[in-house]
């Protein structure tokens, strides 16, 4: 039954997160200065009623690594950590967050293809499920959310993929076509 709670919780988390993040929801609220930010508020603590679940539902061991490889693992989370903020730091950072809409005009965004974004295109959502999937130790309340997190960031990440052809038209497809989805040599439907 937690599991059912748990994938609901995520479920409408999803579905609310996916609706504010849509364009017809920005279109909507395009006058207000700080969507951007407050959308990302929202995310973030409404996310959290998820962990509280995590936390209190009845939970049992679902795997443990031994040492040393719970070790690689580890090490493994810290360096999909650093990577994670240095393709955070490629974006338009204060963009991203929602705190140059605070201050300035909302401009277009730029096509970001530098750096991590060489290597794959969605390098945030890469290192993001790579640092969950790293856990020596994971519970079935964890185990749980991390299928569910996954499911929802290949679904978000498909959408996604759609807006930015829409946004940046043929230089996107060019660069859709040449770079890997998630992970690093993995190009699908390459002629």
């Amino acid at each position: 039954m937690n599991i059912f709670i748990l994938l609901f919780a995520l479920a409408l988390w999803g579905i609310v997160h996916s609706i504010l993040a849509s364009n017809f929801a920005k279109d909507m609220l395009a006058g207000v200065k700080f969507y951007r930010f407050g959308y990302n508020v929202f995310s973030a603590i409404s996310f959290l009623p998820i962990l509280y679940l995590m936390a209190v539902l009845p939970d049992r061991p679902a795997y443990q690594v031994p040492a040393p490889w719970k070790f690689i693992m580890l090490a493994g989370q810290v360096l999909a950590a650093l990577m994670l903020f240095i393709a955070f730091l490629q974006t338009d950072s204060l963009s991203f967050i929602g705190l140059r809409q605070l201050f300035e005009e909302e401009k277009s965004g730029t096509l970001v293809t530098r750096g991590l974004y060489r290597v794959v295109r969605h390098p945030l959502y890469t290192f993001g499920l790579l640092f969950i999937w790293l856990s020596p130790t994971v519970s079935q309340n964890s185990l749980t959310v991390y299928v569910g997190a996954t499911l929802y960031t290949l679904i978000g990440a498909y959408f996604e993929e759609r807006k930015l052809l829409r946004e940046f038209g043929e230089a996107y497809a060019k660069y859709k076509q040449n770079t890997p989805m998630l992970i690093p040599g993995l190009i699908f439907g390459k002629k």
